[in-house]
């Protein structure tokens, strides 16, 4: 009795233990994977199917797991770094465990891999993204006029606008995009808010912080940055408004630019079907007001 008290209690507190998967989403990743001997997998769809099947089986018993992108070459890396031998489970494992804890990850749900591995994929650019920002508002400096950190105040001035610009908007539902030029690749970020009946704005606040984050950067470096912010209302149709940065400032759209921009892909310059049931507006102007000083910082 006593022994099956302790399995019985064995198994109530493994369903209290959270877990995490590293996934190799990518074909060229999984072969990079395949010149350790101690990985047994070689073939990705049958890797895939196994994953898919072993997380079914993890929440049909009431554990809940996340799931990291696995990155081969961050692991090799990871292994120099710790001193460890790559080629063994238990160094596969302990790098797992680092993804889990300052990685990005997501939470498996019941959704199938295919559903899943897109919003990996978006978790894991929208952190890339803000962390790259990041380091470039640290490196802004400091004006050479004022002497102000030009990092915190484009960071606040970031802030601000945004601000204006969710004030310009109809009750509903917004939603704020963001780009700006960079190399290798332009920065994207989003920011959506739903607003009650009572005035309440609900909204993510990473998601937030990462947003003006991407706007700041822009500000700092006086780069080309586009702003679109779309608002819906039950009821209605649907309004697009937007602004370019251009002279250190965020100018607003009228009704063509708006509709130019916005049916416009961001990173590859093509053209895209505009939607039905959707206004195309002139912007207001978020920035009325030289910046203080002249600064566009």
């Amino acid at each position: 009795m006593a022994h099956t008290r302790h399995d019985t209690m064995r198994r109530a507190l493994r369903r209290e233990v959270a877990g995490t998967i590293g996934l190799l989403a990518d074909e060229e990743d999984f072969a990079a994977m395949r010149r350790y001997r101690t990985f047994t997998f070689d073939d990705h769809e049958i890797y895939l199917q196994q994953v898919e099947a072993l997380l079914k089986t993890l929440a049909a018993q009431g554990s809940h797991t996340t799931i990291a992108l696995f990155d081969p070459q961050e692991y090799e890396e990871y292994c120099a770094e710790a001193g460890l031998n790559p080629d063994t489970p238990d160094s596969r494992t302990r790098f797992t465990a680092e993804l889990a804890s300052g990685g990005p990850t997501v939470p498996y749900e019941g959704q199938s891999l295919a559903d899943l591995v897109p919003d990996l994929v978006d978790e894991a650019v929208r952190r890339a993204t803000w962390e790259y920002a990041t380091v470039q508002l640290a490196r802004a400096g400091t004006c050479a006029t004022c002497g102000e950190d030009i990092g915190r105040a484009a960071f606040a001035r970031a802030s601000e606008l945004i601000t204006r610009a969710l004030d310009t908007s109809r009750p509903g539902t917004r939603h704020l995009v963001c780009s700006v030029p960079s190399h290798p690749e332009t920065l994207l970020a989003a920011l959506h808010i739903e607003v009650k009946a009572d005035g309440r704005a609900l909204l993510d606040d990473q998601e937030a912080l990462e947003f003006a984050t991407v706007l700041a950067v822009g500000i700092a470096t006086h780069r080309a940055v586009g702003m679109v912010l779309r608002s819906s209302a039950e009821g209605t149709r649907d309004q697009v408004h937007g602004w370019r940065m251009h002279g250190g400032r965020l100018q607003p759209l009228n009704a063509a630019e708006v509709f130019d921009a916005y049916c416009t892909d961001a990173i590859s310059g093509e053209l895209v079907s505009p939607e039905s049931g959707v206004d195309y507006c002139a912007a207001p102007d978020l920035e009325p007001d030289a910046p203080e000083g002249g600064h566009t910082h």
